[in-house]
């Protein structure tokens, strides 16, 4: 029985286009395909998509922000006063929630930090709400709350494993 009529050199060359394909849908992720120092925004754009977020910065920088993967990663584009990419750096992690402090940080430094929260949860009796990002830590999900008072200073910051994600991918 013949299963595959395809020659050899055929399916190779499809398996290669494919990894191709899968390739370069990665790095539309993560930007891995942008240059530092080379790159234009517009390149930016049309490797990543439009951005979720854009904040300008003092001296003319720009970072353009860029969740992905349900939330679980958000890249940071920085680009110049120029609209060339100086570079991308992923903000969901433990190093840049250590960098948050509670009682002191604001909304505006945690926006700044770690990009727009994919969820906001108001708390008006308590007069409070929490920004709750997914995180995915060397593929541990993980969950940070950071729960903020009236006067938009950080509370609480709470970071923990994510139960429900991990029982949704045992299903």
């Amino acid at each position: 029985m013949k299963l595959n009529s395809m020659p050899a050199g055929g399916l190779l060359r499809g398996a290669a286009i494919a990894l191709a394909a899968l390739l370069t849908g990665c790095a539309g992720y993560s930007g891995s395909d942008l240059i530092a120092g080379k790159s234009t925004a517009a390149e930016v754009q049309a490797s990543m998509g439009v951005p979720a977020e854009r904040l300008a910065l003092p001296g003319g920088d720009s970072v353009w922000y860029y969740p992905r993967g349900e939330g679980r990663h958000t890249f940071a584009v920085t680009l110049g006063p120029d609209g060339v990419l100086r570079g991308i750096d992923q903000r969901l992690t433990l190093a840049n929630v250590a960098k948050l402090v509670q009682g002191r940080s604001t909304a505006k430094e945690v926006r700044e930090l770690l990009g727009p929260p994919p969820t906001v949860r108001p708390f008006p009796r308590l007069q409070r709400y929490v920004w709750i990002y997914p995180m995915l830590l060397d593929e541990d999900p993980r969950i940070l709350w950071v729960q903020f008072s009236s006067d938009d200073i950080a509370r609480e910051i709470i970071e923990t494993h994510d139960d429900r994600a991990e029982a949704a991918s045992m299903n």
